[in-house]
């Protein structure tokens, strides 16, 4: 008989644990698991760390894998505070100073990715690779819902979930289009909305939410785009991950943030929305480990960033006047209609 080696994966579970910090006089929630080089996990916006739960454990196995709750979300505090991009970059620092972490591989999903994008900009010399999955802040097209969310009414429409049977009628009916649109851009998210949405009728969280939002975009899309800075990665490993059939942020702004930053590596989802983590849990962590494994850790180099800044480029040379870049968005989406 030959001795087979075990498999690790099923032989050896890591559970990430609940915690708790306070920095600056509010508590922040994480979740952590594992040993080794450290992964930080930014979840996006309504969000909480629980949406790593399909790949941490498994990351876990082999590095340190923290994800956070951002400030206004899931169990960290949800003060009357500073949301903005900036800020959760900073928090993310502070949060990584208290527990001794000198330097991540930043993984951001959505709004974790704009995230993501400004820790890399505010903090280069914390960052060892950037992973962008769905990431928001590359420019400023954004599904419309968003934009009417954060109208004024939109956001405050968000009390009537607190009215008895509302929430639960909007989850039936969630779950109702969900079956009728089947594997379509939009169905294929459906769930991971109407989870996030059962956070928000609290009424700390959906003012976290409208802050949020408003902080990053308005009615004409989204207001922090990444294209002008988004140069300055060059000497930074770059992995962009996207479902080909993205209802949030369309699968073009993947292909257009690959084509803006240097030597960045572009993997699409075929069969995935918006959560190509929970689509396909195992491709994920599969491409995540291979790409640690084969790219090296960035090294910070004040004069190559000076030199980056002189000679920098502005967003509208990267992608070209708003309206030819919206008209090929368009295409790529009409292409993208026209294979599914």
């Amino acid at each position: 008989m030959t001795d087979r080696k075990p498999n690790l994966r099923t032989v050896r579970e890591v559970t990430p644990t609940l915690q708790y910090r306070t920095i600056h006089g509010y508590r922040r929630a994480f979740r952590v698991a594992g040993s080794g080089p450290a992964i930080l996990l930014i979840h996006g916006i309504g969000d909480n760390s629980t949406t790593w739960s399909t790949v941490q454990a498994k990351l876990a196995q082999r590095f340190t894998v923290i994800a956070p709750d951002l400030l206004g979300h899931g169990k960290s505090d949800k003060p009357r505070a500073d949301y903005s991009v900036a800020a959760y970059a900073n928090g993310m620092r502070d949060l990584l100073s208290v527990l001794d972490v000198e330097k991540v591989t930043v993984v951001g999903h959505s709004l974790g990715g704009g995230v993501a994008m400004q820790f890399a900009y505010q903090f280069p010399q914390l960052v060892d690779r950037l992973i962008l999955v769905g990431a928001g802040g590359v420019t400023k097209d954004v599904n419309v819902a968003l934009r009417i969310a954060s109208l004024p009414m939109g956001t405050e429409a968000l009390a009537l979930l607190r009215l008895p049977m509302v929430l639960p009628a909007v989850q039936v009916a969630g779950r109702i289009g969900g079956l009728l649109l089947g594997k379509t851009a939009v169905g294929r998210d459906i769930p991971n909305m109407l989870r996030i949405l059962a956070d928000l009728p609290e009424p700390t969280a959906s003012s976290a939410f409208a802050r949020t939002l408003r902080a990053v975009v308005d009615w004409r899309g989204q207001v922090v785009t990444m294209l002008d800075r988004c140069y300055l990665t060059e000497s930074v490993p770059v992995q962009l991950v996207w479902g080909a059939h993205d209802s949030v942020i369309p699968v073009g702004h993947g292909r257009m943030a690959h084509a803006a930053m240097p030597g960045s590596q572009l993997e699409i989802f075929e069969g995935s929305g918006h959560f190509p983590f929970h689509d396909d849990p195992d491709r994920f962590v599969e491409l995540v480990e291979k790409f640690i494994d084969t790219t090296t850790p960035a090294v910070y180099d004040q004069e190559l960033l000076r030199n980056l800044l002189r000679d920098g480029t502005g967003e509208s040379t990267i992608s070209g006047p708003i309206d030819t870049r919206v008209a090929v968005l368009d295409a790529m989406g009409a292409d993208e209609r026209s294979a599914t």
